[in-house]
């Protein structure tokens, strides 16, 4: 099975909007919603079935039985996260403890044990044969890029005799990208023409070809600034990327996305190039003796 992910490097350039156009466009069997931070993909593709939902475990935390506590207070002082905290009883704040367990080696009545504690949730539609893997970190957890790693796997389980996936990956290049990047065939990078979006399409392309990754580029909304286009254009020319479309700006994509559908779902001049757009993509992906640069 081959592996398509879409990253940006940057929130807001369409990579949502892109992946569930290839999703439509090859009728994937298998796809997945790796923005464990903040899952979107789910509202513009068809989920017709209930999904089979999972507790996701963290790092564990700190809990104290008060049963056991003595009162002298080694936990709190010795926090430095100011996690504990007294409320008539020794109490742990479970957004700021960081699971470091020093209080547990600090209390002299084994009042403190490290406990699992749910971080998030795992969700997986099956419909049809098809499969669709995502997961929500809850508000303040850390540990994202395992998270990320078990929606991956949580998908690969469950597809057989698949040619391709597609993963929506999250943005920036932090470790969600880095668990979304590894063990992926190829990247589709979805550059903004803007200061910002340069830079974090090549910080994104730097990150990618850590891993050896083949990537390329498309430019969405590209007509809002030409000038950054080209700079886009010559950067992919510069370091030999393929440069597979260019997608406009286009209102009627607002709409289509705002009601629940992909931008092939209608005719729409984005719809139209985000269709090329995958076709050369596709052709990256599948023949790893094609180089296809624009």
């Amino acid at each position: 099975m081959k592996q398509l992910l879409i990253l940006s490097g940057k929130g807001g350039t369409g990579k949502t909007t892109i992946a569930s156009a290839f999703i439509k466009l090859s009728d994937a069997k298998a796809y997945a919603d790796c923005d464990v931070d903040a899952p979107n993909l789910h509202l513009i593709t068809d989920q017709e079935v209930v999904p089979e939902r999972s507790d996701y475990y963290a790092l564990p935390k700190a809990v104290i039985d008060p049963n056991l506590c003595i009162n002298c207070d080694l936990c709190r002082q010795s926090c430095r996260f100011d996690a504990i905290y007294v409320d008539q009883v020794y109490k742990v704040d479970s957004f700021a403890c960081e699971g470091c367990a020093v209080c547990e080696l600090v209390c002299p009545s084994d009042a403190i044990t490290m406990e699992p504690t749910v971080a998030g949730e795992l969700a997986l539609y099956k419909n049809q044969g098809k499969v669709f893997s995502t997961a929500h970190l809850k508000m303040g957890e850390g540990t994202s890029g395992l998270l990320v790693t078990e929606v991956k796997k949580q998908m690969a389980a469950e597809v057989k005799d698949v040619e391709m996936a597609i993963i929506d990956g999250s943005p920036g290049i932090g470790c969600p990208v880095i668990a979304s990047l590894s063990g992926v065939d190829m990247v589709l990078v979805v550059a903004e023409p803007s200061i910002s979006g340069i830079s974090d399409m090549e910080r994104i392309v730097k990150t990618a070809s850590r891993f050896g990754t083949k990537t390329a580029i498309c430019v969405n909304k590209y007509d809002t600034n030409l000038e950054n286009t080209r700079k886009i254009e010559e950067y992919c020319k510069e370091k030999g990327l393929a440069l597979v479309g260019k997608i406009p700006f286009d209102p009627e994509a607002v709409k289509a996305i705002n009601s629940g559908n992909t931008i092939v779902d209608v005719d729409c001049p984005s719809g139209r190039a985000a269709a090329e757009v995958y076709e050369k993509t596709v052709k990256i992906l599948l023949d790893e003796d094609r180089e296809l640069v624009l």
